[in-house]
């Protein structure tokens, strides 16, 4: 059919910027504002009063419930488990363990995502408020039949440390893998998650407040540097996790 000149035509869609950035999604940004804004109006809400926080009803209520009172009680392989996820195990896993994996699959943009989430996120998140706040943690109280903490602990109760490693440990997972794995290791994570917390309070090492808002922490500051490394973890999400890639061999053997 013949266009009639006279006809005005519609503009033509523009062509396709080669090379350009695919934009970042706005929920790691959003959620990890969101997170981080709990975790910081807490821990000033808690300096506030160290002693008698406003969740304290709470955290003496579950310690109660929960918390065991004797090492005895502590020494199964569950509770060790996730002991170790907070502590040598888990920095193994996400230090040289998963960061290793994928330097030698040519992931290395993966890997120093993941570097950076356990290593500055808990630095900052952990160390640096553990210091600032400096709460007491849960201590014996023979009268009401309360132990204090039944494994080795350092100073300041909030925020936990092991909530923060194991926050930082889902999301920065989450985070490498393909999408379509994302689901089940979202369920996964949040076991993870709800085993540390019950952990933490079981051994008396930790406030329940501390150790839900210490999750939340972690997870919420890997979330803002999944944000920020988002197009450089793109740039990796074609490379294979679990095999590396052979160069195609020629169909044909080229004549002598």
């Amino acid at each position: 059919m013949v266009t009639d000149p006279g006809t005005p035509q519609a503009p033509s869609a523009p062509p396709a910027t080669r090379g350009a950035k695919p934009p970042r999604p706005a929920w790691p940004l959003a959620t990890g504002i969101v997170g981080m804004l709990v975790f910081v109006l807490f821990g000033v809400a808690v300096a506030a009063n160290v002693e008698h926080p406003f969740t304290q009803p709470l955290d003496d209520w579950w310690r109660a419930l929960v918390g065991a009172t004797s090492e005895a009680q502590i020494q199964n392989p569950i509770v060790m488990l996730f002991q170790e996820i907070g502590q040598i195990g888990g920095a193994v896993l996400m230090v040289i363990l998963v960061p290793g994996w994928l330097f030698v699959i040519r992931r290395w943009r993966s890997a120093l995502f993941v570097l950076a989430a356990e290593l500055g996120v808990n630095t900052v998140v952990s160390q640096v408020v553990k210091n600032l706040v400096d709460r007491p943690r849960p201590a014996a109280d023979a009268a009401l039949g309360l132990s204090g903490p039944l494994i080795p602990v350092d100073h300041g109760s909030f925020p936990s440390g092991h909530g923060v490693s194991v926050g930082i440990l889902v999301v920065a997972i989450a985070a490498i893998l393909p999408v379509a794995a994302r689901r089940v290791w979202w369920i996964i994570g949040a076991v993870l998650a709800i085993g540390m917390i019950w952990q933490r309070t079981f051994v008396n090492a930790h406030w329940i407040s501390d150790a839900i808002v210490g999750v939340i922490g972690g997870a919420s500051a890997t979330l803002l540097l999944w944000w920020l490394f988002w197009r450089l973890l793109e740039r990796d999400r074609g490379k294979p996790l679990f095999r590396r890639v052979k160069a195609d061999q020629p169909s044909e053997s080229v004549a002598r």
